[in-house]
């Protein structure tokens, strides 16, 4: 049996639709696809004009306004609206290969990402177009710079920090455990890189 090859695209810098458009064919086709740090997509377009359009019900408004606020899960979405037959099983097949990540988790920091120059924005747009710069605007509160994209990001910035300062204070204190055995002993351990 053939394997099938896993397509890890980067979602930073592309258009939501163009992007979710070309990624919908593939997965349609047989072809595993992943795409990491969604929270990087644009939306062409006003701001407002994306945000009514995501709070809005059509057919009954006492039913409320409901829509996913993680970056990832907007794509996914759009991606279940492009595949026409989302309710087969060969539509549920084509979301089985489908996988969405904000951020970079373990298993593709290490693999080789993609682009789609066909759904860049800086191909797409004009430099004059407006644009929404995180795909999931701030859907959560809906003030500019205060959504659940810009915590996701912070977050993932001070757990790196943090992560880092970890690991600074872990090697410290072995040199300092060496140097005392060495001072001991009068051995001297050589430097673990």
């Amino acid at each position: 049996m053939v394997e099938v090859q896993v397509l890890v695209l980067d979602g930073r810098g592309h258009l939501l639709g163009h992007l979710a458009a070309i990624v919908a064919k593939q997965v349609l086709l047989g072809r595993k696809v992943v795409v990491v740090r969604c929270e990087g997509i644009n939306i062409s377009g006003n701001f407002y004009r994306n945000k009514l359009k995501y709070l809005r019900m059509n057919t009954n408004p006492s039913r409320g306004l409901y829509h996913f606020r993680a970056p990832s899960r907007i794509l996914w979405r759009t991606e279940r609206g492009m595949l026409l037959p989302h309710k087969t099983k060969r539509g549920q097949a084509a979301l089985d290969r489908l996988k969405v990540f904000n951020g970079i988790p373990p298993p593709y920091d290490k693999k080789k990402r993609m682009v789609v120059p066909a759904a860049l924005k800086v191909m797409r747009l004009k430099p004059t177009r407006k644009f929404v710069p995180q795909a999931a605007g701030d859907i959560g509160s809906w003030e500019q710079g205060k959504g659940l994209s810009h915590c996701l990001l912070r977050l993932l910035e001070s757990r790196e920090l943090c992560s880092c300062h970890f690991s600074m204070t872990n090697r410290k204190s072995n040199q300092l455990l060496l140097a005392k055995g060495s001072q001991k002993t009068g051995w001297r351990a050589l430097p673990c890189e």
